[in-house]
């Protein structure tokens, strides 16, 4: 299965590595159009790297799928185009930041018959997935979902180069929001949305520092979703999670940022991160398993993966609460 990275950033990058180290997959190019990043990529990886996913649908028409890493609003032009060369797509997450761009890509890959995968990573996450076997066999029913993802200020003002194109909600509510609905089962109906703008704006940084939204769902029950981006930097990790869910006979709550390991070092107490690590050799990981189960996807295997209309719904309740924070007013999730 021949594959070509269009995105050479870190999340790109990661993907390479894990395909390359795939014996069902073969990497055969990667597209970015920084300079910089392109060179680096295509010396580490040793292949051929190209500006433009044109130019590079071009030169390998054997090509069955390409892994979509660009960032979060630049999705819709790499990924129509590689749909519509009939390319098998894992987009990283959110399918877009636009419903319009969702809607295209989904538009281009049914015209083509092209299959897409979501990267909405936590479904690989064995402390979700063993929670939610667990809540789907308990015959409870799940009132209300607390969900809080936060990052430091690190991430807006040094790791993302395009956190003024971005927010918290779309940035990191994603993840939590596919969640919420991937491990109950229901769907957002409506949201109500409140932000706050002071500290990265003052940065130069036009975008909010922090988002909370209240969804409620097409069985009643809500979900509260909390996301800031602006924590210091002094915190043990670069990101801070925790959920917790409310039912009729119990609370189930779990911290995904602490993975259990706690080092305190001369610079301070830190959470060392086991999503991604290396063993004999070979990367491994929650997204590793993801990226690897979208080879299987592709080839046939029997394996569920979160599909374009499940990503087109996160997408159109995301830009509800951007609709929310603007007016003021409940918004209503057309679906």
């Amino acid at each position: 299965m021949k594959i070509g990275i269009v995105g050479g950033g870190i999340r790109g990058g990661m993907f390479a590595r894990a395909l390359q180290e795939n014996p069902d997959a073969e990497v055969v190019a990667i597209c970015d159009r920084s300079p910089a990043v392109l060179d680096s990529m295509a010396a580490q990886f040793g292949l051929p790297g190209y500006a433009e996913v044109s130019d590079m649908l071009a030169d390998h028409p054997q090509l069955d799928a390409a892994v979509i890493a660009t960032p979060d609003f630049a999705h819709r032009e790499v990924a129509v185009a590689c749909a519509q060369s009939g390319l098998d797509l894992m987009v990283e997450k959110p399918l877009a930041t636009d419903v319009a761009d969702a809607t295209a890509i989904i538009a281009a890959a049914e015209a083509s018959g092209s299959r897409v995968m979501v990267g909405f990573e936590n479904r690989w996450n064995v402390k979700f997935s063993s929670v939610r076997e667990r809540l789907h066999g308990s015959g409870s029913r799940v009132t209300a979902q607390v969900i809080s993802l936060n990052d430091t200020v690190y991430v807006p003002t040094r790791m993302l180069a395009w956190a003024a194109k971005s927010s918290p909600a779309w940035f990191l509510m994603p993840h939590t929001l596919d969640l919420a609905c991937w491990m109950t089962g229901v769907a957002p109906v409506s949201v109500y949305a409140v932000g706050s703008r002071e500290v990265l704006a003052a940065s130069g940084i036009d975008t909010w520092d922090g988002i909370a939204a209240i969804f409620t769902m097409d069985d009643g029950s809500h979900v509260s979703l909390n996301s800031s981006w602006i924590l210091p930097t002094s915190m043990p990790a670069v990101y801070d999670f925790r959920y917790e869910i409310q039912s009729t006979t119990d609370v189930v709550r779990i911290d995904g940022a602490n993975h259990g390991v706690v080092d305190y070092g001369p610079e301070g107490m830190s959470w060392p991160q086991t999503a991604v690590y290396e063993r004999d050799g070979r990367i491994r990981g929650v997204p590793i398993d993801m990226v690897n189960d979208f080879v299987r996807y592709v080839r046939g295997g029997d394996v569920a993966v979160p599909g374009p209309q499940e990503g087109l719904m996160i997408t159109t309740a995301i830009a509800a609460v951007h609709t929310s924070l603007a007016t003021g007013q409940v918004v209503e999730i057309c679906r």
